[in-house]
């Protein structure tokens, strides 16, 4: 029979009994109304901390601190706190249903905190009596040299002495207590001997600036071997004195046993981040690396994933119980990082019978398939599991492209989309990423769920990214870039949405409020830096050039804003740049006699007669950033790139025939950007001018320009 839950106030009440009882147990020399008191005051804290929505550690860290700063500093008090906090003080059914490891997790922070405050303390008077000791031994040299002594023996904490030559001189009981070592084993020894493999990059430089003379004390967490091989982790102070002429003639450097409290901050922090079933990486701790991954990324880095789902996974957990799904799932976690670790791949256990690969540095698609397949290789023998034999299968979604090209979350969105492709498929495979698929699968969605009603709710906005002279490298124009801050999918780019919402027609309401956005932004550069800001380009769809409300939407735009028609360039795909006798020819004609400019889009990624530029209004054409991108400059250049230099150099000589300005998208490097300069380029656009950003940046850039 289950027993009926317990009521807040038992709760409280028993946890309360247990805390007070683990309190008197320390069998501290405290009245015992002093002690209730303690307790009382601390227990309620942590019940605080456990219903406040939304969680604040602060609490819990104060109850911490009251029992150090009442002498209870026992680290098996901790320890033993710790686990009461996680098994004896549960979520109350009313309050909000918190994680009892972030409570213990902040409790001990608490405590590690406070205990240090204290030991900083103890050791700052340690350090102002040696200094003192050193000053009085001139007056008194005997008195202060025993009081000195006794200090240095009868200390706490491990204390050291050497010589700004690195030479060890001293060492008390307590520090070789610590190390595991006699006197005469460290005496003579250097400093630097004391090396470890996970001392952090700054102790040492800190180090030489203090026996140097350039600073007086520092202080850093350091592990050090002790001399049974184990290791020991210390809080180390590391105060330079000096002589009565201001010279440094000692160190003396102070320690603190924290090898206990490091090992459960571990320990609670490897519970944070690791799938308490199969000990994986979890949810957070996969995005934690794939982000730094982004971060430390370089222009031409790439990176795979494999999202890989167990195909019947419910049916087990359905016919066979959770138990047996559980081992399942524990048994294919194995696998898969036997089989992907040792090649460098983190494998990560996103929930449920989801789990992910990534490939750092990937040297392409090929790679990323590999490890597909080495996916499907390590389940194809079946699991034992309660005498059956379970055939597993897996559907697998596989992204591999360049860093450049996408975000964290735009990138497992779009292998999570890919998986449900293979499921569709037939399962038991992987399917390789498609962008036009993707783009279908998420405009579908998002469009038809959201966009109705994201204008409304503010949830659209623009990004301008620069356009800039090759000649001069000067600031000439920024493409407005529109962007969904979605609610569940985070920021999806125009390619993730535009497609569908212009099959919808929802197209139009849209790209009203771009073009009435930009153009207000555009204008207010204007206003505020004359004649140093820049052309606003502003993209249109197919849709959009055939619907002849757009001239009047223009017009009113421009009137509204007092924009300038000069400073304002519509971007046509060459897919809408069609034939003379097409219904968008003529609203384009209008668009050119309101004063503004046209320009061709991805210019040669689509198939439209070149005999149609005779016939469009247009003024400028980009060449397709793929011209561009994949061309690097080299002593010896394969035959595909003199072949794709070619036909840019090609492209120059046609936009210049026809009197049209010709950007080139997709420019990456310096290089590229100088190439394409000795082609007679006229403008660039991409990563190496500058990445889509919200317009203060656009100001800042203006702005330097304006005062050049």
């Amino acid at each position: 029979m289950t027993a009926a839950p317990v009521t807040a106030r038992g709760s409280a009440a028993d946890f309360h009994e247990a805390w007070e009882e683990l309190l008197h147990g320390q069998g501290m020399a405290m009245h015992p109304r002093t002690l209730r008191r303690i307790a009382a005051s601390t227990s309620g804290l942590l019940h605080r901390a456990r219903d406040e929505t939304p969680f604040d550690p602060a609490l819990a860290e104060e109850a911490a601190a009251v029992l150090v700063n009442a002498q209870f500093t026992d680290p098996q008090l901790l320890a033993e706190a710790v686990e009461l906090l996680q098994t004896q003080l549960v979520p109350d059914e009313r309050g909000p249903d918190i994680c009892q490891p972030a409570l213990a997790g902040a409790f001990a922070a608490g405590w590690a905190a406070a205990l240090r405050d204290r030991t900083l303390r103890d050791q700052e008077s340690i350090r102002v009596a040696a200094d003192s000791a050193r000053r009085e031994a001139e007056q008194a040299l005997h008195a202060s040299e025993a009081r000195f002594r006794a200090l240095f023996e009868n200390a706490a904490i491990g204390i050291g002495v050497g010589d700004v030559e690195g030479n060890i001189l001293a060492a008390n009981r307590a520090l070789l207590e610590m190390f595991g070592a006699r006197l005469e084993d460290l005496q003579g020894r250097k400093v630097n001997d004391l090396v470890h493999p996970e001392d952090s990059p700054d102790v040492w430089g800190a180090y030489d600036e203090l026996i140097g003379g350039r600073r007086e004390c520092f202080q850093c967490d350091k592990p050090y071997y002790r001399g049974d091989g184990e290791v020991v982790w210390t809080h180390l102070t590391v105060s330079l004195i000096r002589d009565e002429d201001g010279s440094p003639c000692y160190q003396v450097a102070m320690l603190e046993d924290i090898t206990d409290r490091y090992r459960l901050q571990e320990r609670l922090r490897h519970q944070a981040t690791h799938d308490p079933l199969t000990g994986l990486p979890n949810r957070a701790a996969f995005f934690e690396h794939l982000e730094e991954l982004f971060d430390k990324a370089g222009p031409h880095t790439r990176f795979g994933l494999c999202y890989v789902d167990l195909d019947g996974f419910k049916v087990v957990n359905d016919s066979l119980g959770h138990d047996s799904g559980d081992q399942l799932l524990v048994e294919v976690a194995a696998r898969l990082k036997a089989a992907l670790t040792p090649m460098g791949h983190l494998v990560a256990r996103l929930g449920g019978d989801e789990f992910v690969v990534l490939l750092e540095d990937s040297g392409g698609e090929h790679e990323a398939v590999a490890v597909a397949r080495t996916v499907l290789t390590a389940l194809d023998d079946p699991v034992l599991i309660g005498g059956h034999r379970l055939a597993v299968g897996a559907s697998i979604g596989v992204l591999e492209r360049p860093v450049a090209t996408t975000t964290p979350d735009a990138a497992v969105r779009a292998a999570d989309l890919t998986l449900y492709r293979a499921k569709e498929a037939g399962r038991g495979r992987w399917t390789l990423f498609d962008a036009q698929s993707n783009a279908r699968a998420v405009s579908r969605y998002t469009v038809s769920v959201r966009m109705p009603v994201a204008l409304e709710r503010g949830e659209f906005f623009i990004d301008y990214q620069p356009l800039r002279s090759l000649a001069d490298g000067s600031l000439v124009a920024v493409e407005a870039l529109v962007r969904w801050r979605h609610p569940l999918l985070g920021v999806l780019g125009p390619d993730e949405f535009i497609a569908t919402a212009e099959d919808t027609g929802l197209i139009l309401p849209l790209g009203r409020w771009v073009l009435e956005q930009a153009c207000a932004q555009a204008a207010g550069w204007v206003h505020r830096f004359g004649s140093a800001a820049p052309q606003l380009n502003v993209n249109i769809t197919a849709h959009q050039a055939r619907n002849r409300g757009l001239v009047i939407d223009v017009d009113r735009v421009l009137q509204a804003t007092g924009l300038d028609p000069a400073l304002l360039q519509l971007e046509i795909t060459e897919s809408t740049a069609v034939g003379p006798q097409d219904e968008s020819l003529g609203v384009l004609q209008e668009l050119v006699e309101l004063g503004l400019s046209l320009s061709v889009d991805d210019f040669g990624t689509g198939w439209s007669n070149l005999a149609y530029l005779r016939d469009l209004p247009v003024s400028a054409l980009k060449l397709s950033g793929s011209f561009v991108g994949d061309l690097n400059e080299s002593e010896q250049p394969t035959e595909a790139e003199c072949v794709g230099w070619r036909i840019v150099s090609g492209m120059v000589s046609l936009a210049h025939t026809l009197g049209l300005t010709l950007t080139a998208e997709g420019v990456e490097t310096e290089a590229a950007a100088d190439r394409l300069r000795m082609l007679g380029c006229d403008w660039g656009q991409g990563w190496h001018f500058g990445r889509p950003v919200q317009p203060d940046q656009i100001d800042r850039l203006i702005a330097a320009a304006h005062i050049v």
